[in-house]
Formats: C-alpha cells, structure tokens, sequence
C-alpha cells in the first residue's frame, strides 16, 4: 500500500510516537522509510553556521562531518525501531527551512505517505492558546502543499497500524473529503478494518446565540444521511463494512466524542473543506483541533494523487 514512506523528524522525544507508527508501517508493508531532519536554519547568506533547531545555538558549523554526526545520532535514536524493518532505513538531513525541505524531498522521491509529529516543541501543552501557532507552521505548511497524505500523530498509537479495528472518516461533502474518503476506504481494505462515515450537523453558532428549531435540526440530518448513501456508500462496491452516523453540535467535539465511542484508530479527514486551490488552503480549524486532542492518528488529505 505504501511503498515509500517518508517519516519527518526533529530526532527528539516529541516525534517518538510519529516514529513507532511510521516504522511500524514500514515493517508491515515492506515500505522504503526515509528518516528526515531538518537540523538548521543558515544564519545569513553563505554563512558556514547554522542556528541549531533543536538548541538554539547559534553559531554552528554545517559542514560534511557535522551533517554525519547528525545522521549517527538520528540512527542511535532510532535504533530499536529499524531493527524491525526488513528495508534498508535511509537518513536524510539538510539545512533549511524544515516544511520547505520537507516538501522538496517527498516530491523529489515521490513518497506516497509522510508521518509526522503534530508539534515540535517539548513539555508543550495542548490545550494552550499559544499551542495553534505551533500547529501553523511547519505541520500545516506540509499538510498544505503535500502531494500524499499526510499522517499526524499527536501522541502514542495503543495498536499496530494492521491491528486497527476502526477507522473514522470524518466528511463535510466538501469536494476535498472525496479525497480523504479514497484514503479511508483503501485503508480499510488494504487492512480489513470497518469505516464509520461521521458527519457532524453543524450548529456552532449556537454560541453566538442563534437558536436552531428541532425539526431544521432533524431535517439536516436526514440531509446528511441522504448524501451518505449518494456520495460515498454508491462508491464501495462490494464493501460492507461500514456504518453511518450523523450528529448534531460542534464538528471538532462531536467527531473527537464519536472516535472515543468506537475505539477510532484512524481519523481520517481532508486537509481543508472549502472549495479552493489547495495551494492557497490554511489548515482547516476542525482538523487542527481534532489533530490537537485526538487520542489517535489522525491522517489528513489534501490531493487525490497518491492514493
């Protein structure tokens, strides 16, 4: 299913739950992994040092032997996870803006998922305002101009990717979610797992203190559940396991309330729901708080190319 994967780190505690899904998938599927860092940013023109990402120094050198000593750290780390890797685990590192290198090198060698941390930063809590601007940056620029989907994943996988028993596939009929919809049901094939479509009648603006008469509210629903049928169950084939639920409140704490009740594995979601370029797309609100308090991957998908 995927033969070349690109797993994206900053080779530091905080990507090690990105790492043991990214290498366990790798084992299952017999996949090529590149192991990727970004580890500096040049500090002015032609300069010979680098700000170190990871410590903050600044004056220091990127020479060859640097960059060596960088992919022997990266394999000490990593080093029980590539024991279980039949492929030969290549290291990647290069100095740069991290989304910008990162984007470069999966297009450059045509991988067909990249695995990623949600952030980067240790001790970091989640729930925190401040937490949104590290979702903005380099996880989202990815997420943005990816070719593949991109897997995220925010805190440690309890199950093995092909012990997953149920994947969410959370769709607002948007044209993007056709995308994240191919995904989820190849997943599930490839795996033999169940889907359960979730779609979340959106009523947020309660908050501004609109009110929403109850038979608005259950004719949306049935709406919903009529689109279901049209646009993704006539898709199947001969797939039959799956189920339909339609909710009612906000979208990111119904779907994060829905995977809770089903065991979610996977949360399956497109990268952005308006109708625009996907270029041009920020990281869709829904998505990055689901990607912030999920208690599983989340996969985000922004082409249909590489599925």
């Amino acid at each position: 299913m995927f033969d070349k994967i690109l797993f994206a780190t900053t080779a530091s505690p905080t990507c090690d739950a990105a790492a043991n899904v990214a290498f366990d998938m790798a084992k299952k599927y017999d996949s090529e992994i590149i192991v990727f860092h970004t580890y500096g940013l040049p500090s002015r023109g032609y300069s010979p040092f680098v700000t170190d990402l990871r410590t903050g120094d600044a004056e220091v050198s990127h020479d060859a032997d640097y960059a060596e000593w960088v992919k022997e750290e990266m394999k000490n780390t990593y080093a029980k996870q590539m024991a279980n890797v039949k492929k030969e685990v290549r290291f990647e590192t290069c100095t740069g803006v991290p989304y910008t290198e990162i984007q470069r090198l999966a297009r450059k060698e045509g991988v067909d998922l990249i695995v990623m941390g949600a952030h980067t930063r240790e001790n970091e809590d989640v729930g925190a305002t401040r937490y949104r601007n590290v979702v903005g940056s380099t996880m989202q620029r990815v997420a943005k101009s990816a070719r593949c989907p991109v897997l995220i994943v925010s805190r440690p996988c309890t199950t093995c990717f092909w012990y997953f028993s149920n994947i969410i596939f959370g769709t607002d009929f948007s044209k993007a979610s056709d995308s994240a919809f191919a995904f989820a049901l190849k997943t599930a094939n490839e795996i033999g797992c169940k889907i359960h479509m979730f779609h979340a009648v959106d009523l947020s603006d309660m908050q501004m203190g609109r009110e929403h008469d109850q038979k608005e509210i259950e004719a949306r629903v049935k709406e919903a559940k009529e689109k279901m049928e049209e646009r993704y169950v006539s898709k199947m084939n001969d797939f039959d396991n799956y189920d339909i639920e339609i909710w009612e409140g906000i979208p990111y704490v119904e779907i994060l309330k829905f995977a809770r009740e089903r065991n979610g594995d996977l949360i399956v979601m497109a990268h952005h729901t308006r109708e625009i370029d996907p270029e041009k797309a920020l990281l869709g609100s829904t998505v990055e708080q689901v990607v912030l308090r999920a208690a599983c991957p989340v996969a985000s998908v922004n082409r249909p190319d590489k599925l």
